[in-house]
C-alpha cells in the first residue's frame, strides 16, 4: 500500500508574522509531515470591506470585518519566497492554497509541486479551471458541496487540462471546529465508490481520531491543520493540533497504513508458525500394519498439522499403508499406497 500523504496546514496560523511560519515549516518537518500547506490571498481579491466574518472566526480573533482580519494574514511574494527556500533547505514539501488566478501564477513560478483548490473555491470555474491548466497535481478540497458539485468541479477540470489525472479529492467538512456528528467519514467510500479518483481527508475536527479512521476508511491524503500554539488568538489556532499531537498523529497514520496491508486474504509469514501448531493432521489412532486398507475407525485428527490436512480424509479412506505406523503417527502421502496419492 502506497504512504499516505500527510498535509501539515499551517495556512495562516503564522499569523502574518514570518518568523512564525518557518517555525511551522519546522515543526511539521520534525512531526512527519510529508509537506507543509500555506494561504496564498491578497484580502482585496477575496472578499469586499465590511463583509462579516464566521462566527468562529469572531470568536476567535473578536474581528467583525472579514476583510479586515484576512488583511493582517497574507503573505508577500518575497514572504513565499523565504518560506519555499527554508522548506527546501530542511527537506520539507512547499505548497499552498490560491484564492486568485494571480496567486495560482505566483505558485508556478515559485516551482511548487502540487496546488490545493479550498472548498470556498470548488464552484469558482475560472479558478479552477486555471489552476488545472498549470499541469500540476491539483487536490480538491470539498466542504459545504454535494457530489455533484463535486463532480461539476471535476468536469471543469477535464476540460482544462485534457484528462483528470494528477486529481484528488478530499472529503471534508467546513466547521471550526467540527463535531463529531458532522463529521461524515462514510462519504469517503462513497467518493471513492464515484469518482475513482484518489480521496483524502481534510480535517477539522479537534484530535486525531478522525484522521486515523479516515485512513482505515481508505484516504490516501490527510491534511490538518498545525500551530505553534492553540491558544493563539488567530481564527484557525483552536481547531489546529500542536506539534507534539502532530507527531503523534503521524506516526499512526503510518502505524494504520502498515496495519492495512494489501487487502489479500492469504496466510502472512507471521503465521506460519501458528498454522503447525493450530492446525490438525490426519494420524493413526491405532496401530496400523504394513498393507492394512486404511477406515475411518483407524484414523483420527490431531495437532500438529505437519502432515495430510483433515480436509483430505475422504481421499486417505480405503489406501494402503505402505508401512507399519504406530498409535499417533502423523500422515503423509508418502506413508500411502500411490493408488491414492495424489499427482
Amino acid at each position: 500500500m502506497e504512504p499516505v500523504f500527510v498535509i501539515a496546514e499551517a495556512g495562516v496560523n503564522h499569523d502574518g508574522d514570518l518568523a512564525r511560519a518557518l517555525a511551522l515549516c519546522d515543526a511539521a518537518k520534525a512531526a512527519g509531515a510529508d509537506a507543509v500547506k500555506f494561504q496564498t490571498f491578497r484580502a482585496e481579491d477575496l472578499v469586499v470591506p465590511g463583509a462579516p466574518t464566521a462566527a468562529y472566526q469572531k470568536k476567535q480573533t473578536g474581528e467583525q470585518d472579514q476583510f479586515a482580519m484576512l488583511r493582517k494574514l497574507e503573505l508577500s511574494a518575497e514572504q513565499h519566497e523565504r518560506i519555499r527556500d527554508h522548506c527546501a533547505a530542511i527537506g520539507i514539501e512547499f505548497f499552498s492554497t490560491p484564492f486568485s488566478i494571480e496567486a495560482v501564477d505566483l505558485l508556478v513560478r515559485l516551482g511548487v509541486r502540487r496546488i490545493k483548490m479550498p472548498s470556498g473555491e470548488l464552484t469558482h470555474r475560472a479558478l479552477v479551471e486555471h489552476a488545472c491548466a498549470t499541469g500540476l497535481p491539483v487536490l480538491f478540497s470539498t466542504g459545504m458541496a454535494t457530489l455533484d458539485e463535486v463532480r461539476e468541479a471535476l468536469g471543469w477540470a477535464q476540460a482544462a487540462r485534457g484528462s483528470l489525472t494528477g486529481i484528488s479529492v478530499l472529503h471534508c467538512t467546513s466547521a471550526y471546529p467540527a463535531s463529531d456528528e458532522a463529521l461524515n467519514l462514510r462519504a469517503i467510500t462513497t467518493m471513492r465508490a464515484a469518482l475513482r479518483l484518489p480521496i483524502g481527508y481534510s480535517d477539522h475536527s479537534l484530535g486525531t481520531a478522525a484522521a486515523l479512521a479516515a485512513v482505515s476508511l481508505g484516504a490516501t491524503i490527510i491534511e490538518k491543520h498545525l500551530t505553534l500554539d492553540r491558544s493563539l488568538p488567530g481564527p484557525d489556532h483552536a481547531a489546529s493540533l500542536e506539534p507534539q499531537d502532530f507527531g503523534a498523529m503521524v506516526r499512526g497514520i503510518r502505524r494504520i497504513t502498515a496495519m492495512l496491508g494489501d487487502g489479500v486474504k492469504a496466510p502472512r509469514p507471521e503465521e506460519e508458525d501458528a498454522a503447525r501448531v493450530a492446525r490438525r493432521s490426519i494420524v493413526a489412532a491405532v496401530d496400523i500394519a504394513a498393507g492394512s486398507t486404511l477406515q475411518a475407525s483407524m484414523l483420527a485428527c490431531r495437532r500438529p498439522a505437519t502432515g495430510i490436512a483433515p480436509r483430505d480424509w475422504d481421499r486417505v479412506l480405503g489406501s494402503a499403508a505402505r508401512v507399519a505406523m504406530p498409535a499417533g503417527t502423523v500422515l503423509q502421502w508418502s506413508d500411502l499406497s500411490p493408488t491414492r496419492n495424489p499427482s
